[in-house]
């Protein structure tokens, strides 16, 4: 199983599909820029004072833990986004046939965190740079991709893809960016995962030193104990 897949086996992968890097980063950016051209994004409607936002980046269970340490984050819900499959699963994603990504729905309140700030703990949270996944989960399944709503998240996005790259000089951000379509709701087992399962040796391994990394540059936006 994926999950417990043991680092030099990760390390071999990497080593191995590094040649393949290159020619699966132009693949993703030629996706994205025909899926900008030609789809109009959907924009979802506050429910109950709270908006959504939408994220890919690598393992759900990874993503989820980091959005759920924010202050203005009520919850953060693993999934699936960016396919072309109705109704994926956790099996058929994995396949990489569904064009699907695992993904998070955000619910936060936007008088208390912005989506800008979403936008930067988003980057501020994962490799960057790394094609089709992230840390050992390797394949399109794992790629990151940020979603927008509108032209104002749009622009927010492109504006900090343009200030990352210029401060990486020759590093190119491998996110793709692609108009918001449709979340699908993971199965019931991955809710939580984290939280649920510290004992896992991929929680342990992987996705708690993730959340601790990510939560050491960004003190200001975590929420106080008791919250």
């Amino acid at each position: 199983m994926k999950r417990t897949l043991l680092f030099f086996t990760a390390a071999i992968l990497m080593i191995s599909g590094a040649s393949c890097q290159s020619k699966d980063n132009t693949t993703n950016q030629q996706r994205a820029l025909k899926a900008q051209q030609t789809i109009t994004p959907i924009e979802v409607a506050p429910i109950d004072g709270l908006d959504r936002a939408y994220f890919a980046s690598g393992c759900f269970w990874c993503v989820e833990a980091v959005y759920e340490s924010l202050k203005g984050v009520k919850e953060s819900i693993s999934g699936y986004s960016g396919g072309h499959t109705q109704n994926p699963t956790y099996a058929s994603s994995n396949t990489g046939r569904t064009g699907h990504a695992e993904a998070v729905e955000i619910i936060y309140n936007s008088q208390e965190i912005r989506f800008s700030d979403l936008v930067d703990v988003y980057f501020g949270s994962q490799n960057i740079e790394q094609v089709n996944g992230q840390g050992p989960d390797r394949g399109s399944q794992y790629r990151s991709i940020i979603f927008y709503q509108n032209q104002a998240q749009k622009d927010i996005i492109d504006s900090k893809i343009k200030e990352i790259e210029q401060t990486l000089g020759k590093g190119k951000v491998a996110a793709e960016v692609l108009p918001f379509e449709k979340f699908w709701e993971g199965e019931s087992y991955h809710q939580n995962y984290e939280r649920l399962h510290p004992s896992n040796p991929y929680i342990q391994n992987v996705s708690i030193p993730r959340l601790r990394k990510f939560q050491k540059k960004f003190p200001d936006l975590l929420k106080t104990k008791g919250h």
